[in-house]
Parts: C-alpha cells; sequence; structure tokens
C-alpha cells in the first residue's frame, strides 16, 4: 500500500477485498497523477449495520494546492447497500473533481476568480523573486517583474498581497502572474 493511502473501517469489519478495490482505485487515482501528498478512506455502516443498509464513504484526497473532500451518505445514494458500489462512486467523484483541479493548474479551464491573498513568506532580492504563503499554506513563486508598480523593492517577509495565480505551473510550482500590495504601508489600486 503506498504510503500516502489510509484505509480505515467504522463500524465494520476490515475486509481484504474492499481494502484491494481501494488500493486499486488509489492507484488508478496516482496514475493519472502522481503528486499526491495522502489520501485517507473511511468506509463506514451504521452502528447496527443489517442488510439493506446503506454505505457511507468518504475520501480526503491532498495534492500541492488543492484537497478534495468527497462524502458520499446513504440517503443520497440507495444504491450504497453494496460496498464496492459505494467505494466506485466515490473514487469516481475524487478522479473528476482531481481531473478538473490538473486541467485548471495546466490552464486548460480559465478561472474567473477574485484575486487571492496571501502574505510575502520569502524575497530572493539577488534573484528578483519571491514566495507567496496563501491562506492553506501552500506557497506560490512570484517574480518581481509582477509586481504592481514595480515595487518589489519595497516588499517585506509579512506584507499582505492580493494575486492572481497564473494558469498552468513553473518550475517552482503555482505561480502568480499579478501580485499587487495591499495593507497599511501599500496603497491598493482602487
Amino acid at each position: 500500500m503506498p504510503a500516502w493511502l489510509q484505509i480505515t473501517f467504522r463500524n465494520i469489519d476490515a475486509s481484504p477485498a474492499v481494502e484491494a478495490k481501494v488500493r486499486e482505485r488509489a492507484r488508478e487515482l496516482e496514475r493519472f497523477f502522481d503528486r499526491i501528498v495522502s489520501c485517507r478512506v473511511l468506509i463506514e455502516a451504521p452502528k447496527r449495520h443489517r442488510q439493506g443498509d446503506l454505505y457511507h464513504v468518504r475520501i480526503d484526497l491532498k495534492v500541492p494546492g488543492k484537497e478534495i473532500v468527497v462524502k458520499r451518505d446513504p440517503p443520497e445514494h440507495h444504491a450504497h447497500e453494496d460496498v464496492y458500489v459505494a467505494v466506485r462512486d466515490s473514487f469516481d467523484a475524487v478522479r473528476r473533481q482531481l481531473e478538473d483541479h490538473v486541467r485548471q493548474r495546466r490552464g486548460a479551464v480559465k478561472a474567473h476568480e477574485e484575486p487571492s491573498h496571501g502574505t510575502i513568506a520569502r524575497l530572493i532580492a539577488e534573484g528578483d523573486y519571491g514566495f507567496i504563503e496563501t491562506r492553506d499554506g501552500s506557497e506560490v513563486y512570484f517574480h518581481g517583474n509582477s509586481v504592481a508598480d514595480g515595487c518589489f523593492s519595497k516588499l517585506t517577509v509579512g506584507d499582505e498581497v492580493r494575486f492572481v495565480l497564473h494558469p498552468g505551473e513553473g518550475e517552482k510550482g503555482p505561480q502568480a502572474s499579478a501580485v499587487v500590495p495591499i495593507g497599511k504601508h501599500h496603497l491598493s489600486p482602487g
């Protein structure tokens, strides 16, 4: 089992056959996107499991820049009397969201989002670049040329900024195409 995969059974005995199915589906995700950080799978039955009861499956998949959470709750999916169907449907949903995330990172999907917020985590003055720490704790690379009004030299670690994530990914990971300093020391362009 890959080190990043964790399978938990709750209110049912662990099943080697179900575990094998989960590992197979996780390997399919890894073949599609080989930068999976972690994947936690919870398979749960009602406390008093009887025939006809439905399985609950939750998958938490972490990849750089994104956490994908899929929950398949019994009232929504009556076919989930079969644990294999519940696992299949859950992994299908994770795969669709992962595909969307990968397309967006590659720039195949234009994201019409408001600029993201973050703080300057590191500045490399001699290289004229730095890194922004986002709300989720990931880092986004930016070049000095992407800073509004040529203000790279005025930035300090801890400054708040708005930034636009560049579609696709550069050599240093996700990167910002525009960085605008905000806060008390910087005027935000109106």
